[in-house]
């Protein structure tokens, strides 16, 4: 707890959770990226006969771990990533073991973008990145419906402008 002009502040979990559909473009992610070994192992495997065994075996072990990566962490990432805006600061909180929270005054930041890659197009969603003067790098809100993140970064836009400060 920190005291400010004689009020005291109290760092709580911001309220907001991401977009539902973010848990299946993470599985998706994963998926493929576990797919990129997993089918050269199994062509090489079809067109190899001698060392068919010595391909397959780390392409099973690859495709269970993957796949049973691509079940549970989504699910995890979903529960404890969380995110807020108010007219003073961006609030973002990952991790569970690890937890990190970022926190950028609106007098800090400079630009505010929105990107919608391929995946996160096919599953609606977007990714809002407010970028701040800070050495830690930019804020990043992935995984929001990307209705909710061009409306985010509309209200960060009007916020930033009408917040005294040079954001350096």
């Amino acid at each position: 707890m920190t005291e400010g002009e004689g009020t005291a502040v109290r760092l709580r979990p911001p309220r907001n959770t991401l977009d539902g559909r973010a848990v299946g473009w993470w599985r998706t992610q994963w998926l493929l990226l576990t797919a990129a070994p997993v089918v050269p192992l199994v062509v090489l495997g079809a067109l190899i006969a001698p060392a068919r065994f010595w391909l397959l075996l780390p392409a099973a072990v690859l495709a269970a771990a993957g796949t049973a990566t691509a079940v549970v962490l989504p699910l995890w990432w979903f529960r404890t990533h969380r995110w807020e805006i108010t007219e003073e600061a961006v609030y973002v909180r990952t991790g569970f073991f690890r937890q990190e929270w970022r926190i950028a005054p609106m007098s800090r930041i400079q630009t505010v973008d929105t990107v919608r890659g391929p995946l996160e197009q096919l599953f609606r969603l977007a990714t809002v990145t407010v970028t701040t003067a800070s050495a830690k790098g930019a804020v990043r809100i992935e995984g929001l419906d990307h209705e909710v993140a061009a409306d985010l970064a509309r209200r960060l836009t009007r916020i930033t402008r009408d917040t005294p400060g040079d954001a350096t």
